[in-house]
This record gives C-alpha cells, structure tokens and sequence, in this order.
C-alpha cells in the first residue's frame, strides 16, 4: 500500500494489552501517522475536548476511533453519549469503529442507533480487517 491512509487513529480499550496488540497491528498495516491510545473512555473524551477548539484541531482530531464497548466508569456507549454532544466538526472528522469482544447482538444493534459508528469489528483486530477499512 503506498501512504498512509489516515493522519491518525485513537484506541481506547482499558486492556492495555489490547490497545498494545491492535496499535502494533495498525503499524504493521501503515495506515496511519499517529495512534494515539487511552485506556479510559474518560481521558479519551477530556483529550478530545481539549484538542476540538485549537487551531491546528483538524490535524490532531482522529481520524478514526477504535472504542471497546466494556470498560468501567465509562462504557463504549456513555462514550458514545458524550461523543454525540461534541462539536459537529469533531463528528464530522472522527468515525468510530466499535472494536469488542462481545458477541451480544444488543450491543451490535445498539451501536447502529449512533450515526458516527461505522464499524462493529471483533477483537483483535487482524491485518485484514484494518486494510479493509475505507471509513
């Protein structure tokens, strides 16, 4: 594949293992500059909310955001809650990918009531699936 195809990506899974696992993944694809990670939903939000308003935000704004869905003190979907309340521009720049190990059909039809989730994708995330995405 020649370039990157996106500037960056953010993982937020409270699995540190996890998000070692799927950034390593994404390097391996070189899709993307940057990967940022979070292991809470919480600090995800907070470095989003202070990114959104600076003038270099679209540069620095994901362009894709990998969520887990089960997490403590904020799960994938309260995530999902406070992201629909952000800055139409952040909503137009960053899709989210809900990256998950539950198989419950809820949550999958859950996750399409959100317009900015694009993908319900399996842990892990394998070669394939992230040089399949065109988000």
């Amino acid at each position: 594949m020649s370039g990157k195809k996106y500037k960056t990506v953010m993982l937020i899974d409270d699995n540190e293992i996890d998000n070692l696992i799927n950034q390593k993944m994404i390097e391996a694809a070189a899709i993307a500059d940057n990967i940022y990670t979070h292991t809470g939903a919480k600090s995800a939000l907070e470095f989003l909310r202070n990114v959104e308003h600076l003038p270099l935000a679209e540069s620095v704004l994901p362009d894709i955001i990998f969520l887990d869905i089960d997490m403590p003190l904020m799960d994938g979907f309260q995530f999902l809650d406070e992201f629909e309340k952000m800055s139409n521009a952040i909503k137009k720049k960053s899709k989210i990918v809900m990256l998950t190990s539950s198989i419950n059909p809820q949550d999958f039809n859950r996750s399409k009531k959100y317009l900015n989730v694009k993908l319900y994708l399996n842990k892990p995330l394998s070669h394939e699936s992230i040089t399949k995405l065109d988000l």
